[in-house]
């Protein structure tokens, strides 16, 4: 008897407790506000992007032309500088022994130099002048014996070999007269024009080797391209610092200006015009706004690559960058403008830019209100 009334008691309860499990998931869930509250546009019709804080020439990757361990690094992040300012130095040791080497060889050079130039030395001329001399009275002495044995009163006396002999000690010793006159001549007409511009020639190599050796040196020191503010250092003294590094060693950038490079969707990229005004957002509190100056077009329509999150965005989007600028004291509070932020580089920023609205957009001709109908057959 009671297994009569038990199952339709439990199918009753399972009934009733289904409708309440259905009627409690029914009910309207409350909606939690956001934690942040949305950028809105203060324009009638805009294009909205999303827009990324980069340097006014944009990032500049610091790199070294030629590799070796670093000695001394001389900024750090943060720090502004001018064009030619020291950043880091690699080690020059090697280079700097070279150097002595070649300044050691223009020493040489420039001194044949000075010593081709500087002739004839006063110490020279004296000695030549006496071997002149010397040969002359060789020869008068020879010229005075020949003339006794020629007047010997009998031939017989003297023989034929022994005059020739005389003869040709004569013609001899009248030859050396003729050298060591030449060479005084030689001495005294000082250095050979060509062993003047060999030897400047040699100069000039000597000091082209040195050059390129200090040039060497100069560029183990890497300079700052720009007046800049050093935004990233990726180097430390005593690590090896390669030309072909996949991470830059130093990322420089003006940021006296700052620029935004906003990414339009193309679908939207027609709407924006050439020198529309805009206004940017900090993302977190968009209270800070900051009026933006239209720059330039990069008129190159990429894939999009940041995302943003929302529900509806595409990946295989591409977008039209716009680049705009701002002065980084000009995000202020819209409700209290005495009150600054600081924006960094390689932030985000809610973007809009005025736009005509696309209730007015037509694309070729105006298409007719409407089309008459054609009259009905009989």
């Amino acid at each position: 008897m009671m297994t009569k009334f038990l199952l339709p008691l439990l199918a009753i309860a399972g009934v009733a407790l289904a409708v309440y499990t259905v009627m409690a998931q029914n009910k309207p869930q409350m909606v939690s506000p956001p934690v942040v509250q949305p950028a809105s546009s203060p324009y009638e019709s805009q294009v909205p992007g999303a827009g990324l804080v980069e340097p006014s020439t944009e990032f500049i990757a610091v790199g070294t032309n030629v590799p070796g361990i670093v000695t001394r690094v001389f900024v750090k992040a943060g720090d502004r500088v001018k064009a030619g300012d020291p950043l880091f130095a690699i080690d020059d040791r090697s280079l700097r022994a070279e150097l002595a080497m070649r300044e050691a060889a223009v020493a040489v050079a420039a001194s044949q130099i000075e010593r081709l130039t500087s002739l004839p030395r006063a110490e020279d001329v004296p000695p030549a002048e006496a071997r002149v001399r010397e040969a002359e009275s060789q020869v008068a002495d020879l010229e005075a014996q020949l003339a006794m044995w020629e007047n010997v009163p009998d031939k017989r006396a003297v023989s034929a070999e022994e005059l020739s002999r005389r003869r040709f000690a004569v013609q001899t010793a009248r030859t050396r007269v003729i050298e060591s006159k030449a060479q005084l001549n030689l001495l005294k007409a000082g250095a050979w024009k060509p062993d003047l511009e060999i030897a400047r020639a040699s100069l000039a190599a000597a000091q082209s080797e040195a050059g390129r050796v200090k040039t060497e040196i100069e560029r183990l020191t890497v300079l700052a391209p720009v007046a800049a503010e050093v935004l990233k250092v990726n180097v430390r003294v005593g690590e090896y610092a390669s030309g072909g590094s996949a991470e830059n060693l130093m990322t420089l950038g003006d940021t006296s200006t700052l620029h935004i490079r906003v990414d339009i969707d193309e679908n939207d990229a027609w709407r924006v015009a050439s020198g529309a005004e805009g206004v940017a957002f900090v993302r977190g509190n968009s209270d800070f706004r900051t009026p933006i100056s239209f720059v330039r077009f990069e008129p190159y329509v990429i894939p999009k690559r940041s995302l943003t999150g929302s529900s509806g965005e595409r990946v295989d989007t591409r977008v039209l960058q716009v680049i705009y600028a701002f002065k980084p004291d000009s995000v202020r509070s819209e409700s209290s403008p005495e009150k600054s932020v600081r924006v960094f580089v390689g932030q985000q920023m809610d973007v809009f830019i005025k736009a005509p609205p696309l209730a007015g957009a037509r694309f070729g001709a105006p298409r007719p209100a409407s089309v008459p109908q054609a009259p009905a057959s009989n």
